[in-house]
């Protein structure tokens, strides 16, 4: 079962994609996490620079996502975010999406697993949790709304 609500909304800022060409495994890609938002009712502050997004485009057309941020909330605390999920959707879809286009979220499938690590005291409930998000995937951000596992 998940929280009834988001417990909170990231709106990561993204650099240009940066194609490794395809391997064994499929088409590696990185995207370069430059900063970005953090709003909600248990926690609110900023994506700092220099986190990434690893993935593997499949051979089915879905892209296995791996990507590893800090948040710096706004009380000063830093968490490092582990994010692993699957985006994947009709061809036609999919390829606005890498035009840049806005693409209605409800055409296409991306959601994430996350989990959280911070020495923090008072957001010591994050160490303890597993959370699923929603993404939606823009020109250069991605928004997730995050759901705590209950």
């Amino acid at each position: 079962m998940l929280s009834s609500a988001p417990i909170f909304t990231i709106r990561a800022e993204l650099d240009a994609m940066m194609t490794l060409g395809s391997t064994p495994y499929g088409e590696r890609r990185l995207v370069g996490i430059t900063g970005g938002t953090v709003t909600g009712p248990k926690l609110a502050g900023r994506i700092l620079p220099g986190g990434a997004d690893w993935q593997i485009v499949r051979g089915d057309g879905a892209a296995d996502i791996s990507a590893r941020y800090i948040i710096e909330a706004d009380s000063g605390a830093r968490i490092r975010v582990e994010s692993d999920g699957l985006r994947h959707g009709p061809p036609e879809v999919l390829e606005r999406l890498m035009r840049g286009d806005s693409v209605d979220p409800a055409l296409y499938y991306f959601r994430t697993a996350m989990r959280f690590e911070t020495a923090d005291r008072e957001l010591d409930w994050l160490n303890r949790i597993l959370a699923v998000a929603r993404g939606a995937r823009e020109a250069r951000r991605v928004k997730l709304d995050v759901f705590e596992v209950l």
